[in-house]
């Protein structure tokens, strides 16, 4: 797993030993996609400029919606969402600031693996009293879901 930051965005890079057809299922069919990230999706599904909603269900962030709106859907090759980073104060309403955009991109290794990269852009925009938390706290996050991604694809 390689890394990269700046104050806008974060990249993460992890090699799976999963064919690319196997990871991008895993990435853009929400139910499978809640089951490794640990979001409720059942019975949803992601489509370009449709939102995506339900519970995060790891211990302590239960009160937490995974909501996305889909951007891109480039089959096998990009997928992409807008969210808003680390909302974790039911007080405040989320809606009113400029969400991170997340890209999700796939590229061949050899030996029938996959390079999925993350980038996730936009942290100069979230407002400067939740910024550098968001940012902290995401940029910890895909990395363990890129750990997550891949035990899944490759199980």
């Amino acid at each position: 797993m390689s890394s990269t930051t700046e104050t806008d965005r974060i990249e993460r890079q992890v090699m799976i030993n999963a064919p690319r057809e196997r990871v991008w299922r895993a990435l853009t069919t929400a139910e499978e996609f809640g089951t490794w990230f640990g979001a409720n999706l059942k019975g949803q599904s992601f489509m370009v400029g449709q939102r995506t909603m339900g519970p995060i269900i790891h211990k302590g962030f239960e009160h937490i919606q995974f909501d996305v709106v889909v951007e891109r859907i480039e089959p096998q090759d990009v997928f992409a969402y807008r969210w808003h980073p680390y909302p974790m104060d039911p007080a405040v309403d989320y809606e009113s600031e400029e969400p991170t955009t997340v890209t999700f991109s796939l590229s061949d290794v050899p030996g029938n693996g996959t390079l999925l990269t993350v980038v996730e852009a936009g942290f100069d925009k979230v407002p400067p009293g939740r910024r550098l938390e968001a940012f902290r706290m995401n940029n910890n996050g895909w990395e363990a879901q890129l750990r997550n991604i891949a035990r899944h694809a490759e199980a």
